[in-house]
């Protein structure tokens, strides 16, 4: 199960993402990003709450990241150790931005 707290802020979009993000959920994720990102400058993650992130839940923040190099930023926050290390042995702490 998957939780997505949203908040816009003129063209500053959080995401405040509660469960696990996996295969199941990674759709649901999908579409908030790609129906949220028209027009904003600045993406934030805020994972403090994330427990879990399968391949398919990192795909979609591949597709986010892809889409904000042409628009703005992205920032992942609050982020467990066990999902950094996923991020790390990855690659993709290379590809995000992570705070």
């Amino acid at each position: 199960m998957l939780n997505i707290g949203k908040e816009k802020n003129g063209n500053e979009l959080k995401l405040a993402l509660e469960g696990r993000l996996d295969t199941t959920t990674a759709p649901q994720l999908e579409a908030e990003v790609k129906e949220g990102l028209d027009g904003i400058e600045s993406l934030v993650f805020d994972f403090e709450n994330l427990e879990y992130i399968s391949s398919a839940g990192l795909r979609v923040l591949l597709f986010a990241q892809k889409t904000m190099n042409k628009q703005g930023s992205m920032v992942v926050k609050n982020c467990s150790e066990e999902i950094r290390e996923i991020f790390e042995v990855t690659g993709f702490s290379d590809i995000l931005t992570i705070e």
